[in-house]
């Protein structure tokens, strides 16, 4: 997803919005047995990161032992910082050559993140927006019963 604003005002304006105000789901796949949901906060950078995720269904996996389709929910907006707090718990994101655990990399595939919705309110118009968009095919061919909300 990405956003653009026309003019300089509206790029001030929604820099300062997507600092606090703005609501971002993405989907992962993860590798390995995970929680069914809970709250990660690690410090990336030295500040304060903050993520809630929950799984959404789970599958066996002969390659990785299981892979997990997990909406995440970032409330600070650090660096890697999904893919850092993944990692971080032992649940790295399929895909990843960054952050994984040694022997569980798949290569060639591309990173199993998607950015499933974003909310805000502009700061000009005031009417709350909601953009969201489908999950990709490979996640798809993984997970084929999987709906997101």
């Amino acid at each position: 997803m990405l956003l653009i604003g026309k003019t300089s005002a509206a790029i001030r304006a929604l820099t300062a919005l997507f600092l606090t105000k703005t609501q971002k789901t993405c989907v992962a796949i993860t590798i390995s047995i995970i929680d069914t949901k809970g709250v990660i906060q690690q410090t990336i950078e030295e500040k304060t990161a903050h993520t809630e995720f929950e799984v959404l269904q789970t599958i066996p996996s002969e390659r990785f032992g299981y892979l997990n389709l997990v909406r995440l929910q970032p409330k600070t907006g650090r660096k890697h910082q999904l893919r850092k707090h993944m990692f971080g718990i032992g649940n790295p994101i399929l895909g990843d050559q960054t952050y994984f655990n040694e022997g569980l990399v798949l290569k060639g595939k591309g990173l199993y993140l998607h950015a499933a919705t974003l909310s805000f309110i502009p700061p000009f118009s005031k009417v709350a927006v909601r953009i969201t968009k489908a999950l990709p095919k490979k996640f798809k061919t993984i997970f084929r019963d999987a709906l997101i909300h």
